[in-house]
């Protein structure tokens, strides 16, 4: 996709932010401009990581999140504030690229089940039907003795009594297809997928002990049998599933995997902001200025071992967003800085902006109640009146308490709905309609009180 589509498909679900959508739809394109570079300068070119500010509830997660599902792209969302200095408290910054991996393995393992899926349902097919009509034993030496003359009749009996198999397992095969089985059930030998549970020392982890405990002790890991009795879609599922991890090569998929993350791999790093600045010594806290630190090698580029192989974290995009109403992107400490050349703000948003985002985008709120209710056989309709009226009270209780962005819509919208959401399996058939007097009745009186509205919306 070009910059331009890339931005046009964003402004399907995120309002406004274009500064944000051009700098995302850049580095995107930039991935592929730098696959078609001969070997030697791909690896020399490194990406433009970006640095989003502003406001919560403006869009910054959402247009990532986007961006990854557009390029199909593994893609992890983390807050900074998780990552503290190895051995005190919070996690290690090396779990975020094990993380990553985790969720491309997942995504290759399911593209290959996809590709192998109808090879699965046909060897599963077969084992059901095994199931259902087990195979009769052959005929051996007894004919002989019968029949010493050896005319063929008890051959002529064996060859019917397979055509009469034969034709019974077509038979249940039908039924099976068409669904007619689905009631009976089946005994099936299943095995048990829990984990051995181990006690691990205290701040560490399993990359950390560095032992594949499944090299040393496979058999603890192969789970146990046991024969269960399940509905036959039950255990054509079950079967299936079991014929696809068959036919799937592990090893493949891990390797597969482990270039999606080199290669395409999107971290979102979360409320930069909180670990920007730099403290003196008081206080038990943690520095700020260590957890910095400890990010800025994963940025930079290193080798991260994982359970699925040695990732690089060279050509990985990251995408780091804060408010910075505190501290300012200039505290962070300088070698992190130089790691986001590209820094885009984002606007806050308004009354005008809302009443987009409740109409607008293909998921927006006024279109998910519109179906929410519609399961209840209940018509829900708003008018342009309300719609406006919902945009001006969410963006005056914004100015008013704390500016949470689009988010207040959420609340807003929940209250004012409320009554009809109660009552909505009662109201089937029938119509509602939310216009500015039904909007001011509910929702004026606490938009009004300061203190109803700090705790109610």
């Amino acid at each position: 996709m070009t910059p331009r589509e890339i931005v046009a498909e964003l402004d399907k679900y995120v309002v406004g932010q274009a500064k944000a959508k051009r700098a995302v739809a850049i580095a995107l394109r930039n991935r592929y401009r730098r696959q078609r570079l001969p070997p030697e300068l791909r690896e020399e070119v490194a990406p433009k990581n970006i640095l989003m500010i502003g406001p919560t509830g403006v869009g910054k997660t959402e247009i990532a999140r986007r961006l990854a599902r557009l390029a199909q792209s593994p893609f992890l969302k983390i807050e900074a504030s998780k990552f503290t200095e190895v051995g005190y408290v919070g996690r290690d910054v090396e779990s975020m690229i094990r993380d990553l991996a985790e969720i491309a393995v997942k995504m290759v393992r399911e593209e290959r089940e996809i590709e192998v899926h109808d090879k699965a349902r046909r060897a599963a097919e077969e084992r059901l039907l095994d199931l259902l009509l087990p195979p009769g034993a052959p005929a051996t030496g007894r004919s002989e003795l019968t029949n010493p003359g050896g005319f063929g009749d008890a051959s002529t009996e064996a060859d019917m009594a397979r055509d009469q198999q034969s034709t019974t397992r077509e038979r249940l095969r039908e039924q099976l297809q068409a669904g007619k089985l689905d009631g009976k059930t089946v005994e099936l030998e299943t095995r048990d997928r829990s984990m051995p549970s181990f006690e691990l020392i205290q701040g560490s982890s399993m990359e950390e002990i560095g032992v594949n405990l499944r090299d040393m002790m496979p058999g603890m890991f192969q789970g146990r049998t046991r024969t269960r009795r399940m509905p036959v879609s039950d255990a054509f599922d079950y079967l299936t599933q079991e014929e696809a991890q068959k036919l799937i090569d592990m090893d493949a998929v891990s390797r597969a995997a482990i270039r999606r993350v080199e290669d395409a791999g999107i971290i979102f790093l979360d409320e930069i902001d909180k670990i920007a600045g730099r403290e003196g010594a008081q206080g038990p806290d943690v520095s700020r200025e260590g957890v910095q630190r400890d990010i800025l090698p994963i940025v930079e580029g290193t080798t991260v071992n994982t359970k699925f192989g040695m990732v690089r974290t060279d050509h990985i995009l990251f995408i780091a967003a804060g408010a910075f109403h505190v501290s300012k992107p200039s505290d962070l400490i300088p070698e992190l800085q130089g790691r986001f050349p590209i820094r885009v703000e984002l606007e806050p948003l308004g009354r005008d902006d809302f009443v987009r985002i409740l109409t607008e985008p293909k998921n927006a709120l006024i279109k998910q109640y519109l179906a929410l209710m519609g399961t209840e056989d209940l018509r829900l309709e708003f008018t342009p009146q309300a719609i406006e009226r919902i945009a001006e009270l969410a963006t005056f209780v914004n100015e008013r308490t704390e500016n949470i962005g689009a988010r207040r819509l959420h609340t807003v919208l929940e209250r004012l709905l409320d009554e009809v959401s109660f009552h909505a399996p009662e109201l089937g058939g029938q119509s509602v309609t939310v216009d500015a007097p039904y909007v001011d009745r509910m929702l004026a009186d606490i938009a009004k009180s300061d203190d109803l509205s700090r705790y109610i919306l």
